[in-house]
């Protein structure tokens, strides 16, 4: 159950130089979504936009929240919390925090990120140890990426088959190379109608939890909102699907397409 709510967080990501004045989304804004494992209704996954302040930096303040329920939970038990806070102005990460419980396995980490002296300390609380790494250009955190993205790519430049490529460092493992084919546009039936979407796929290492390399598949809608619509993921023991189940504070009209 770990890796579905990394899954969700994870999977778009990539950006340049945001502008607060031409953001695609604003605080108050609130997403939730449905996933199943099979056919449970496994969890569910939300992330909330705020506003807030680091050192005077006017920053977003982005919490996930992500939590198993009803059948699901009585056999593995989820209650997830991630937090992003990045700049308005240039959307750059400057604090991150994980915390999960998941059946037992537990983290508590916090990642404060210095880009004037390019150097980001990861406190890792559970364990009592501290990690320096070295920034590199246009590093993210696994929440600020997501928003990043939405801010900056250019739907023009976008070419079907190639890769969209970022660094991330949001765990002890370090800085990683995260990768997101684009497929084109498809056109998907959800609670609220049929939306037009954008389609991906990160590519992610197959083995103990992956069936293949392109086991993930991403749809965001194709609207100026670029939100996440569904997720589907084929796992080396079952399949995975996250639907959009609810949302608030959208600064752009949500685009259903009419038959």
């Amino acid at each position: 159950m770990r890796i579905l709510i990394t899954i969700l967080f994870l999977t778009i990501t990539f950006g340049i130089t945001a502008q607060d004045s031409v953001s695609v989304f604003k605080p108050g804004e609130w997403l939730k979504f449905r996933v199943h494992y099979g056919w449970l209704n496994a969890s569910y996954a939300t992330l909330h936009v705020k506003s807030d302040s680091i050192e005077g930096t006017p920053v977003y303040h982005v919490v996930g929240k992500g939590q198993t329920t009803g059948f699901a939970s009585i056999f593995f038990k989820v209650d997830d919390t991630y937090e992003s806070y990045f700049g308005k102005v240039d959307g750059k990460p400057y604090r991150f925090v994980r915390k999960i419980n998941e059946g037992g396995y537990k983290k508590d980490v916090e990642i404060n990120f210095d880009h004037e002296k390019d150097k980001a300390i990861l406190n890792d609380k559970k364990n009592k140890k501290k990690i320096n790494f070295t920034l590199q250009d246009s590093i993210q955190d696994l929440i600020s990426a997501f928003y990043y993205l939405r801010n900056n790519y250019e739907p023009k430049d976008l070419v079907k088959g190639e890769a969209i490529n970022l660094k991330l460092l949001y765990d002890d493992d370090g800085i990683f190379n995260f990768k997101l084919k684009y497929l084109g546009t498809e056109i998907i039936k959800t609670k609220y109608g049929k939306v037009e979407c954008y389609k991906f796929r990160p590519l992610v290492q197959s083995g103990r939890v992956f069936k293949e390399q392109e086991s993930l598949t991403l749809w965001v809608s194709k609207d100026k909102n670029r939100i996440p619509i569904r997720i589907k993921a084929d796992l080396a023991v079952g399949a995975i699907k996250a639907d959009l189940d609810g949302y608030n504070g959208l600064k752009h009209q949500f685009k259903i397409v009419m038959d």
